[in-house]
């Protein structure tokens, strides 16, 4: 799984740069269009918020957990449009701290390793792109895949009472993933092979699922799947939206990528993470299906 560390090294450096660009709990994962691309970024995330807690019959008093909550955009949503009691969790330290400005409850914390001893169970929790960090390079390499994403299932199924319901959205690799010796930062700058190997720097330490299948594979001992959906294309209208707002001009934003310019010398793994700025090997895979980005909800049986 990607590490503290790890995970401090994509979010934290970007942290105040995010909130510059998209808000103060802006959502950095795919909005909700369902073809409708006239929507603002805003009105689009709000419908993928409504859909999570429709979905998830989240109402006033419901008990909330939201693993990977980064910026809490689905925090603040359900406490403010909702009326539940949420809690989030996110292994980045400059996440927790500007949820935690924002008046949201949120620890730094692993989602694995929760249990009911800690906050007792949930009516509902989500994963808004959580699992795409679960698994790393090497645990897939040693064939350890399958068994990391049981575990947090098999885990995850204590945290919820008999018909508690549980919403993902992830990642996955999809119909024209290449092999893993392809993937190359110095392949062609054009390449599947660039563009994969540039999303494993800027996500150092993950390594995704192989299709919304192999999820369900792994859920099914504790949950059964309530609905799944593509947000495929939904998400490269995301990205699209998500690089207007991070090149649009603000002094303190731009002084801020002007900071950074000592590290974009001296650090190799940086200038790698800053490339995305260029290009976005995530928007690339997903058009090219060497990616896909799904949707689920499960209810424990």
């Amino acid at each position: 799984m990607a590490t503290q560390k790890d995970l401090d090294f994509t979010y934290t450096t970007i942290d105040k740069i995010f909130r510059l660009s998209v808000g103060e709990t802006g959502d950095y994962s795919g909005a909700m269009y369902d073809g409708d691309f006239s929507l603002s970024l805003e009105e689009a995330q709000r419908r993928k918020h409504a859909f999570i807690a429709d979905s998830l019959r989240i109402g006033k008093g419901t008990k909330v957990l939201d693993m990977g909550c980064g910026w809490g955009p689905f925090l603040s949503y359900i406490k403010n449009h909702r009326g539940a009691d949420g809690r989030g969790v996110t292994l980045s330290k400059g996440q927790a701290a500007a949820c935690c400005q924002n008046g949201l409850q949120v620890e730094v914390m692993d989602a694995r390793k929760i249990g009911p001893e800690h906050y007792g169970q949930f009516d509902a929790i989500t994963c808004i792109g959580g699992m795409e960090h679960f698994c790393s390079v090497e645990e897939w390499q040693a064939g350890k895949q399958d068994q990391v994403y049981a575990d947090f299932f098999q885990n995850l199924s204590r945290l919820l009472p008999v018909g508690g319901r549980f919403y993902m959205q992830t990642m996955v690799f999809s119909k024209n993933m290449i092999d893993f010796k392809d993937i190359s930062l110095q392949a062609d700058k054009h390449s599947d092979s660039y563009a994969l190997a540039l999303m494993i720097a800027q996500f150092p330490g993950s390594w995704l699922p192989y299709g919304a299948e192999q999820v369900i594979r792994n859920a099914q001992p504790h949950f059964k799947l309530i609905s799944k959906s593509s947000g495929r294309l939904d998400y490269i209208e995301t990205i699209g939206q998500w690089r207007k707002r991070f090149r649009a001009f603000n002094l303190e934003k731009y002084g801020l990528y002007l900071s950074l310019l000592p590290r974009l010398l001296t650090n190799k793994a940086f200038r790698d993470l800053i490339a995305v700025f260029r290009v976005s090997p995530n928007r690339v895979c997903f058009e090219r299906e060497t990616m896909d980005h799904f949707r689920l909800v499960f209810e424990k049986v």
